[in-house]
Formats: structure tokens, C-alpha cells, sequence
């Protein structure tokens, strides 16, 4: 009985080996399946980010600081035919109250020529001597054919009768000097198509030798870019001075391809004068090098670039038209919510205050308590864009609403924005500046462009100037 029993048990006891192995068969195959699910998992979550930039809506100029010049074909022909102001409810066209602007007839015109019907209609007689009553009058503007006039300058050196002495009036020509050479109005000519128009030196010299029959070489306008920038340099010191005791200064920054590596142009300027100049960085040392203790008498306009917060301004306003673009980006991304459209709305709110009271001091505290509530409001389950822009939000919003309560400050920073894009024209028309030389030559012609169109003087006018060609200085800067 004892050896059935003992065989019973050691039946049993292979049956619970076998089952143990078949249990640690299992749970190794439970982890290999386990370890495989969170591969799986991993290549689904890599795939859902991957195809996450295809479910929001693409960046730019309108819900980004994507620039225009880098959206892509379709997403330009959305913003030229789309625009982020509400609709009036007005007609289109000129409103009730509107200056028309038409063509006026000049009472001094050039020539005048005369419509004279020869015989009569009605019975064939001659009318060279009938009575004469005027019907209408039109005037047609044309350009005269556009081609070189030469001077010839003679100099003559007078013989004193009674000494024999050799007089001149005139100085010297250099030994080796051209003999003909090109006066202020060619030179003013070039420089503006240049650095006005954005034109490379090729395409300036086509336009030059087939519309004015002038053959220019790229060197001698290269020289004369240079030496416009030789006779603008006292203005733009005097430009430099009066930005750094200026009480509001609006600064922004772009990329700038020098010479075969990435540079960084500045731009500060003010309702009356503009600067740009060319610097090897973004960072707030950039600023401090060139202004000083300035900085510290400032009220800074400006993106939300950290650099300007490195910085000891006097007081700071950061651009709304920069966080109303982003904040359309985010009524893109996710249409079912409400808290991007609310601060938007405040914003506007807020802007169009100061646009109804523009001379009056309005108190900020009530504007920055709205915003306050919006930003306490929980954002979970919210995209993680959200999130970052409302902690953005949160570490500006002592610099959102100042231009409320300072009618000096503006409530953007479009002036910089427009004084800077114009860099881009250039390098999008020429590729590259190919020299330091030729890049601070048009940060610096561009500064006396800019400034004089804030007292309005044409960029043409200031730039003959700089050549003399005009009695008015290239810039009207008073003290």
C-alpha cells in the first residue's frame, strides 16, 4: 500500500512538473508578446506624431511670424484674397464722405494741339475759316525719349598781358583721370534703383544701356554705392543720437546672408528716424555695444525674442499683432474651443479703445484683470500649442497693454517689421550681399531711404542730395 501511495505522488509530482514548465513556457511567451505590444506601440506613437503635422493647419504670414516669403504657393493665394479683419457690413468701394482721387489737368501743359474738323458733314462746304467754340478738353502725359545729354566743359587758362602769367579758374584735372565721367543725376539714378527698387547691378546696367543707351560697368556702380555711403555717414550718426534719446523705440532683427555666412540686421527706429545696421548675432550684447546706457531711458516695442528681456529697458510693450497671429493659428488648430477666440477678442478689444481714444490715458489695470481670468483657466486636454502660448502670455503680461495708458507707445511693432522687410526684397532679388562693404553700404542708404520718407522727402530726392544735386540736405534732421 505504501509503494502505491509513493508511486501515486510521484505521479502527481511529474504532473505539477509538467505543468510548471508549461506555466514558465507561458509567462515567457506572455513577456515576449508584452515586450513586442510596446514595440508596437512605440512605432504607432512615432507614426501618430509623424502624421500629427498633417492634421494641423500650415504656418504663415497670417497665423504665424512665418515671413510671406517663405509660404508655400497656395497659402500666398489664401492671404492676398483673405484677410483677418471682420467685414463691416458697408458696401465696397469709396464711402459716403471719401476724397475721390482722379487725374488733374495741368493749367501750363507743354504743347498744345488743336482738333479742327476740315468740311461739314451736312453739306460738304470748308470750314478752315468758320467760327470756332470749344467743345472738351483732354491732356495726354507721355515721357520724352529718355537718352543722355553730353556737356562738354572747356577749360581755358588765361595769359595775363602785362606779366605773362598763366591763369586758371578751374582745378587741375588729375593725372590720369577720365575725361568724361558720369554727373550726380546718373549716379542718384543707380543708387536708387539699387537700394530702393532692390535691383542687382546686372539688371540695372540692362535697364540703363537698353532705355537710356548708357553702358555702366558694376564696378563704377559699386563706387558709387560707397560713395554715397562715404556722404551719408554724418546723418547717420546724427540718426544714431537721436534714436538713443528717444523715448520710444521700436527694435526687430532678421537674417542677412553676407559674404558666404549668416549675419544678423538690426533695425531700431522711431516714429521719425530709422537705423539699420548689420551685427554677427541676435543676442541682447548686440544692442547693449551700440546704445548703451540709452536702453535704459527706452520703452522697447518688440517680438517676444528673449534677447529684448535680457535687456534693462525703461519699460517694455510687446507686439499684439504677433500674439493675434498666433492666437489665429490656434482657432485653426482647434475649432471645438473657445479660450483662443476669448483672448483674441480682448486684445482687439483693447486696440480698438486706443484706436477710438487715441490722445487720452486709459487705465490698463481693468484690461489686465480680464486677462488674468483667461489666463486661470485650465488647458488640459488642450493641444500642448495652447499651453505654450498662454505660459508665454503669463511671462509678458506686464508688457501687453502699456500702449493704453502712453499714447506714444503703439500697440505693434508693424513699423519695424515694414523697415526691415525690405532686406528681404533685396536678398530675395540678389541672393546674397558678396561683401561687408556692400551690406553696410545698404543698411545705411536704406536708413536715409526710411528716414526721409518720415519727413516726407522721396527716397529719390534724399539720394540726389547725398550727390548734391539738390539744395536740401539728404535727411531733415533737427535737434
Amino acid at each position: 500500500m505504501l509503494k502505491s501511495m509513493n508511486e501515486k505522488l510521484g505521479s502527481m509530482q511529474k504532473t505539477i512538473d509538467s505543468q510548471h514548465d508549461t506555466i514558465c513556457n507561458l509567462n515567457r511567451n506572455i513577456n515576449k508578446l508584452n515586450v513586442e505590444v510596446s514595440k508596437r506601440n512605440a512605432i504607432i506613437e512615432d507614426l501618430r506624431k509623424r502624421l500629427a503635422k498633417y492634421e494641423t493647419p500650415d504656418k504663415n504670414s497670417n497665423n504665424s511670424s512665418t515671413p510671406p516669403s517663405k509660404e508655400k504657393i497656395q497659402d500666398e493665394v489664401v492671404r492676398r484674397t483673405k484677410t483677418l479683419r471682420k467685414t463691416s457690413g458697408r458696401k465696397p468701394g469709396g464711402q459716403a464722405g471719401h476724397k475721390g482721387c482722379t487725374l488733374l489737368k495741368t493749367d501750363s501743359p507743354d504743347s498744345v494741339e488743336n482738333i479742327i474738323p476740315n468740311y461739314c458733314n451736312e453739306c460738304g462746304n470748308s470750314l478752315e475759316d468758320s467760327e470756332l467754340v470749344m467743345d472738351y478738353v483732354t491732356q495726354v502725359i507721355s515721357l520724352p525719349e529718355m537718352k543722355p545729354i553730353v556737356k562738354e566743359i572747356r577749360h581755358y587758362v588765361a595769359i595775363c598781358s602785362k606779366c605773362g602769367a598763366r591763369i586758371q579758374s578751374h582745378v587741375a584735372r588729375k593725372r590720369g583721370a577720365n575725361a568724361v565721367v558720369y554727373d550726380a543725376s546718373v549716379k542718384s539714378l543707380v543708387v536708387y534703383l539699387s537700394v530702393v527698387q532692390f535691383l542687382p547691378y546686372g539688371r540695372i546696367a540692362d535697364f540703363l544701356l537698353e532705355v537710356c543707351n548708357l553702358s555702366i560697368s558694376e564696378g563704377s556702380m559699386v563706387n558709387w554705392i560707397n560713395e554715397a555711403k562715404t556722404k551719408a555717414k554724418p546723418a547717420i550718426d546724427k540718426i544714431k543720437k537721436l534714436i538713443m534719446q528717444s523715448k520710444v523705440v521700436g527694435f526687430d532683427e532678421s537674417g542677412c546672408y553676407c559674404n558666404k555666412r549668416l549675419d544678423w540686421a538690426w533695425i531700431a527706429q522711431t516714429v521719425y528716424f530709422t537705423l539699420l545696421f548689420r551685427a554677427g548675432g541676435r543676442s541682447s550684447k548686440e544692442l547693449e555695444s551700440r546704445f548703451g546706457d540709452s536702453l535704459e531711458r527706452m520703452i522697447a516695442v518688440t517680438d517676444r525674442h528673449s534677447a529684448y528681456f535680457a535687456l534693462h529697458f525703461l519699460n517694455h510693450q510687446v507686439c499684439l499683432a504677433h500674439i493675434l497671429r498666433e492666437l489665429q493659428y490656434l482657432n485653426e488648430l482647434d475649432t471645438t474651443q473657445q479660450w483662443s477666440g476669448e483672448v483674441e477678442k480682448l486684445l482687439k478689444e483693447a486696440i480698438h479703445e486706443m484706436n477710438t481714444r487715441p490722445n487720452e490715458y486709459i487705465e490698463k489695470e481693468p484690461w489686465l484683470e480680464k486677462l488674468d481670468a483667461l489666463l486661470k483657466k485650465n488647458l488640459e486636454g488642450f493641444k500642448e500649442q495652447f499651453q505654450r502660448l498662454k505660459n508665454g502670455l503669463i511671462k509678458c503680461r506686464d508688457y501687453i497693454f502699456n500702449f493704453l495708458e502712453d499714447p506714444l507707445i503703439p500697440s505693434d511693432n508693424n513699423a519695424s517689421e515694414r523697415g526691415i522687410r525690405k532686406l528681404k526684397i533685396k536678398l530675395k532679388n540678389s541672393g546674397t550681399f558678396r561683401s561687408d562693404l556692400g551690406a553696410d553700404a545698404f543698411f545705411d542708404l536704406h536708413s536715409i531711404i526710411e528716414t526721409a520718407k518720415k519727413h516726407k522727402q522721396t527716397p529719390f530726392e534724399a539720394i540726389r542730395a547725398l550727390f548734391g544735386a539738390t539744395d536740401s540736405p539728404a535727411v531733415p534732421i533737427a535737434e
